[in-house]
């Protein structure tokens, strides 16, 4: 009987393990936290104070044994002008104010990080890189075939640059400007929507409290950190928001636990 009983445990721990994995395997994709949905292993998080601000923190995350661990501590960067407005990226539709073109805001939400670009022959990073050349620009002329795409005007002709005001070269179009010397893009407006926003970038500032046009801007040292931990193996992603944004979406977007 004994024996018996100890089989008859043993067969149930079995099926209700089987069970489980089923549970587990059965389990829609659709209802996981959006990072894991995408499977997201390394997050580059912005937080500002409010959607009007035009500075925050930047940190960087990493998925390991199921949960977020922070890589380094967080570090300043710049927004836009006019603060932050939804972009679009990988979340969902969401109600408020849209990224438009002009308007000075940063984008929220949650975007790919797939490329970098920069002034100099190669940079120490696993992610794509593409040299910019004086002929590089970046199309934001509402209306043009080529928006929120970085083209060669030695390609496309000087009639498809000719009102665009993003050279990639900006050391020699603007007055040796290095803040596009070493940049990353975000995948923001990928469908190229006229007027929804371009040429969204992490690039180099100014210096500590300058804002951008759009962009998020950040000392050299910081960038030359998260260049060389970005891994395109691991689905980077970005993510900015506001403070009580980001405590509404922490749950549904898998975000990380701030207040430990």
């Amino acid at each position: 009987m004994a024996f018996l009983s100890i089989r008859n445990t043993i067969r149930l721990s079995i099926l209700a393990f089987t069970s489980l994995l089923i549970s587990c395997a059965q389990t829609p994709k659709n209802e996981l936290p959006l990072l894991q949905r995408v499977d997201t292993k390394q997050l580059v998080l912005v937080v500002s104070d409010n959607w009007e601000a035009t500075t925050a923190t930047l940190q960087k995350f990493e998925w390991l044994e199921g949960k977020w661990h922070e890589v380094d501590r967080a570090f300043p960067v710049n927004l836009g002008r006019t603060g932050l407005a939804w972009g679009l990226g990988l979340h969902s539709a969401q109600p408020g104010y849209y990224k438009q073109e002009g308007d000075g805001k940063a984008t929220a939400g949650v975007f790919d990080l797939s490329q970098t670009f920069g002034y100099l022959p190669k940079l120490d990073t696993a992610m794509p890189y593409s040299p910019m050349s004086a002929s590089n620009y970046c199309i934001d002329v509402n209306g043009s075939p080529l928006y929120n795409q970085i083209v060669d005007e030695e390609r496309v002709g000087k009639e498809a640059v000719k009102d665009s005001t993003e050279p990639m070269r900006r050391d020699i179009h603007n007055n040796n400007q290095t803040v596009y010397k070493k940049g990353i893009v975000l995948d923001h407006n990928v469908a190229n929507i006229s007027g929804q926003g371009s040429c969204i970038f992490l690039h180099l500032w100014f210096g500590p409290g300058v804002a951008t046009a759009g962009c998020t801007s950040m000392a050299e040292p910081d960038m030359d950190k998260l260049l060389a931990w970005l891994d395109p193996k691991k689905s980077p992603r970005y993510v900015a928001l506001p403070k009580a944004e980001y405590l509404k979406k922490q749950q549904a977007w898998g975000l990380p636990d701030l207040s430990k």
